[in-house]
């Protein structure tokens, strides 16, 4: 991976980057913090209170629930409420100032970030990585998906069917990837998002990165073809595809249940999802240096990776804030949040309740910061300190 982007997610996960960036409270007034640890630091504080509320992906929402829950145990007097509308609905909830963050399965555009500066009473607003998590491809097929079954695909495959030109199960293309199958003749019905969302552009951007020729459309957050029939959210894909035989979609890899799951090719193998197939993506994957704004720690993820036992189709969902608020009660909640959700012990929540991947592997982790990037980024998280004495 680039030198720069673990390191300075390891600096966002252990509170540094956020720290230094969720900049002055209320007034531009200084704040002050125990960078000290990121696993205790919402005990150490002054306890948090108060009404706030956040809006976005839909596929954040059962690491958010455990956030919630783990963050009331310090805070008990804070009330949190998360509508997940899905990323675009939430970021524009968002920009609007009607919530103290959003959770996004995109990073922001740069027409956003400029918006934010109308939310923001300082600078712009950022994303800090917060849950990285496979996007499976589902299926209900009988025979196959109710005996604990997987099915070999490449991606030109998975392109092809859910541009409609494979429409059966026992397509040849399917099929002479599936030797050990039976496969039926089963018409193949495609279930993909209503709504504007995160996991669908993280999900085509596999196409687009790996298999260009077979998927010609302009990445986007929206559904760009005819295809099949849509559905709300994370939970309406799964609960439509749970519906009837021969469906195939998307979705995160929390609320897969016992769908059956593509294994998708990787070089000469085909890797079975899981969330730490998913973390060595991120750990061959950059950071992307060209988005606009401070602070921001955005990934550019490497969907043609050959790394062993990677599983390819992965997003890296954030939290959106701004480095200064309005309302100091906002500002200050904002700050213990993604202090809370990005240590140590928030991280594993999320892990624990939504089985995601996890935020950097310690292997990764200790690689990288063996290689002497630390100091690098702790002059990058000071650049938007105010005064944190």
């Amino acid at each position: 991976m680039q030198k720069n982007i673990l390191v300075r997610s390891i600096a966002a996960l252990s509170g540094i980057v956020m720290l230094a960036s969720v900049a002055a409270c209320g007034d531009n007034t200084a704040a002050t913090t125990d960078n000290s640890s990121s696993s205790d630091s919402t005990s150490k504080s002054t306890p948090i209170s108060g009404n706030f509320s956040g809006a976005g992906a839909s596929s954040q929402q059962a690491a958010v629930e455990a956030w919630i829950a783990g963050f009331q145990g310090t805070n008990p007097e804070a009330k949190i409420a998360y509508n997940p509308s899905g990323s675009g609905a939430g970021v524009q909830t968002f920009l609007t100032g009607a919530t103290a963050w959003a959770g996004s399965d995109k990073a922001l555009a740069d027409d956003e970030v400029e918006q934010s500066k109308s939310v923001c009473t300082e600078g712009t607003a950022f994303d800090v990585p917060v849950y990285i998590s496979p996007i499976a491809v589902v299926f209900n097929l009988k025979g196959v998906s109710d005996a604990g079954k997987h099915i070999n695909m490449d991606a030109a495959t998975i392109a092809k069917i859910f541009d409609g030109k494979i429409t059966k199960w026992n397509d040849p293309a399917i099929a002479d990837q599936n030797k050990d199958l039976k496969l039926p003749d089963t018409a193949i019905t495609v279930v993909h998002r209503s709504d504007k969302s995160g996991t669908t552009q993280n999900f085509v951007s596999y196409f687009k990165d790996v298999t260009p020729d077979n998927w010609t459309y302009d990445l986007s957050e929206n559904w760009p073809n005819e295809v099949g029939q849509g559905a709300k959210g994370t939970s309406g894909v799964i609960s439509t595809v749970k519906q009837a035989d021969g469906t195939i979609g998307y979705a995160d890899f929390s609320q897969v249940g016992d769908l059956g799951t593509v294994a998708v090719k990787v070089g000469d193998k085909y890797n079975e999802i899981s969330a730490e197939a998913g973390s060595k993506v991120i750990g061959d994957s950059k950071q992307d240096d060209t988005v606009k704004g401070d602070n921001r720690i955005v990934i550019k993820i490497n969907h043609a990776t050959e790394a062993e036992g990677a599983y390819p189709i992965v997003l890296v969902s954030y939290d959106i804030v701004c480095p200064a608020y309005k309302d100091t009660k906002q500002a200050e909640f904002a700050k213990a949040w993604l202090t809370y959700v990005t240590s140590d012990e928030g991280q594993k929540a999320a892990q624990d309740a939504a089985g995601t991947a996890p935020a950097l592997l310690p292997e990764v982790r200790d690689h990288q910061v063996h290689r002497g990037h630390q100091d690098q980024v702790m002059t990058s998280a000071r650049k938007g300190r105010v005064d944190w004495t």
